[in-house]
């Protein structure tokens, strides 16, 4: 994670014309000193989204929507906070200046890096296009169904057989050979010299939030190519292959929006499935599906995911362990009856996208998928091979992390084996204390400080909702100060946006993050802002979250007064004024002032 120099943040800043981000994805029209549009956040007819002319912040009338560029690439695209800092800064050409103990070296910049990998998309999109090697690589994507809206919509390329022909063009583009192998567009061979990455292989890139390309996948159309069907770009400052989902720039603002999404193997199945219409579709780098691929996901707040991989032994083998990781995590599974033989792309190639969505609605729930797949080979009518099916799947489902979906699903099992309750242990499933709290989008358990956990949720309220709810910052503002914070870093990020808003200065995301001193505080910050919050129970959330921390101080003060008390060092006369504040405190409670603004 990006960690930024005050000046970089601050040029940033003055260098982001809202109205030309917003319209990339609205359609604003002039209207005297302002724009105005149909809203992206709710449905409407009317135009109620609103931003004035010189401003930094959009509005809407009709459903409270509020903020600057930062929040709107956040909402609207679903982007990190630090890939929303980042896409800007290369929308506005803004270097990015990490700070001194965040940068490992002083090798190639990030912008750089994107800079030339856009260059070689760019070579093998044209190469395909336009050369007689291309030709023919063209006639093998035809066969497979391609065509060529689809090749120019993704820019599908062709890195060509000899390599020479793209290393000339790179280098007369003025990028280095040490730029060229940290993109992962050279590498060095054992005997010291360079060679390029991709050759004789049909391009496509990989795209991150913001559009930039990061890498490539790239698929050999012939057998005289060496090695593996596919492979990708190697790891590098920009891609990281276990947290890099295929297609998800094209599907994250639909996947965010339906709470679903469909996992395929291949970039060519997710990207003929986004053509068709079904643009909730990703893919991992082949089946190599990681926790942290999952994580991706969860940040959108997927509940449900489709898994349509290839219709043979190792898509079913995938499908085993990839739908276990999504159910620890509590989303359901769904498992795509892929035919025999068969991949999404060749699926609708030969079918249909009718075809697809009809095996969509056919999907099996996971349970029953792991049934059939481990009772495969299996005599259920011996005790003993009964037994260990039974058993290997009971082993399963006691490693999901939600007691519900544990205790329910056990009870279908004993119901699908005809196996009776009581023999499976439904009933007796382990229930989680508190003593580890899992966080929201995370696959690790962790110790986690609970005032932590409670000012962290206040400050995103405050961060995301706090300019487009003035009651909720009412709330906030009537009751909270910054001793009320137990944790000295919440307590500082709490007083920068205060102070911002005292002096009238901008609490805009940007602003208080170029206000903020530390590295520490800006992942903390960075942290926070990246997870949503529920708009529709927010008065709720902020009131009972207030009440919390006002609670936990009042009792805290008390706590302290009795430790003096006992500690022995008080004079007679301070034990009796510190008594006097004990039942003064003791006897006023913290009430909660809700007044309307």
């Amino acid at each position: 994670m990006g960690v930024y120099a005050k000046k970089s943040l601050e040029l940033l800043r003055e260098k982001i014309d809202l109205i030309e981000v917003v319209s990339s994805y609205v359609n604003l029209k002039a209207a005297g000193s302002s724009y105005k549009g149909i809203c992206p956040f709710h449905e409407e007819k009317s135009p109620s989204f609103m931003i004035q002319k010189g401003e930094s912040h959009y509005h809407c009338f009709g459903c409270g929507a509020h903020g600057d560029a930062i929040a709107f690439l956040m909402s609207y695209m679903k982007m990190s906070f630090v890939e929303a800092v980042e896409t800007l800064a290369e929308r506005f050409q803004v270097p990015l200046e990490e700070v001194e103990w965040e940068r490992r070296d002083q090798g190639p910049t990030k912008k750089d890096l994107k800079e030339a990998l856009l260059k070689a998309s760019q070579f093998y999109h044209y190469y395909l296009l336009h050369s007689d090697e291309g030709h023919l690589a063209l006639k093998y994507l035809f066969q497979r169904g391609l065509d060529l809206d689809f090749i120019r919509l993704f820019k599908v390329g062709l890195a060509p057989r000899k390599g020479l022909l793209f290393a000339r063009f790179m280098q007369k583009h003025q990028f280095s050979a040490e730029l060229l192998e940290t993109a992962g567009l050279l590498k060095t061979l054992d005997n010291g010299k360079k060679k390029v990455f991709f050759s004789n292989r049909v391009t496509f890139p990989i795209l991150d939030p913001g559009g930039s390309v990061i890498g490539f996948s790239a698929r050999k159309i012939s057998e005289e190519t060496f090695g593996p069907k596919y492979i990708n770009t190697p790891e590098t400052p920009v891609f990281k292959k276990s947290h890099t989902l295929y297609g998800l720039s094209f599907s994250r603002r639909r996947i965010a929006k339906e709470k679903q999404a469909i996992v395929v193997e291949g970039q060519i199945d997710a990207l003929r499935l986004i053509q068709a219409g079904f643009n909730i579709t990703v893919a991992g780098q082949g089946t190599a599906f990681t926790e942290d691929h999952i994580k991706e996901l969860l940040t959108l707040g997927i509940t449900k995911v489709y898994l349509a991989l290839d219709g043979d032994e190792a898509g079913r083998t995938a499908i085993s362990k990839i739908g276990n990781l999504f159910q620890k995590e509590g989303v359901e599974v769904r498992v795509v009856p892929i035919p025999p033989g068969m991949d999404p792309d060749s699926l609708l190639r030969e079918e249909g996208p009718l075809a697809f969505m009809e095996l969509l609605e056919k999907s099996q729930d996971y349970l029953s998928f792991l049934l059939d797949y481990f009772s495969k080979d299996t005599d259920l009518s011996s005790p003993s091979q009964k037994n260990h099916l039974v058993q290997t799947i009971v082993k399963r489902i006691r490693s999901w992390d939600h007691p519900l979906m544990v205790h329910e699903s056990l009870r279908k099992l004993a119901r699908l084996t005809q196996v009776p309750e009581k023999l499976i242990g439904v009933g007796q499933e382990e229930v989680r204390r508190s003593v580890y709290v899992k966080r929201e989008g995370s696959l690790s358990e962790v110790a986690i400080d609970p005032n932590r956990v409670l000012e962290t949720d206040l400050l995103r309220w405050l961060f995301l909702l706090g300019e487009s709810s003035p009651k909720l910052l009412k709330i906030i503002q009537d009751n909270l100060k910054p001793l009320h914070f137990a944790t000295p870093i919440c307590r500082r990020l709490f007083s920068v946006y205060m102070d911002n808003l005292i002096e009238k200065k901008p609490t805009d995301l940007l602003n208080i993050a170029n206000n903020l001193e530390s590295a520490e505080e800006q992942l903390l910050f960075s942290e926070i802002v990246q997870k949503k919050v529920n708009t529709e129970r927010a008065e709720e959330g902020v009131v009972e979250t207030v009440t919390k921390m006002l609670q936990h101080h009042w009792m805290e003060e008390r706590e302290k007064i009795k430790i003096q008390i006992q500690s022995g060092r008080c004079t007679e006369e301070e034990i009796l004024e510190l008594a006097k504040r004990f039942d003064v405190i003791k006897s006023t409670p913290p009430e909660i002032v809700c007044e309307t603004p």
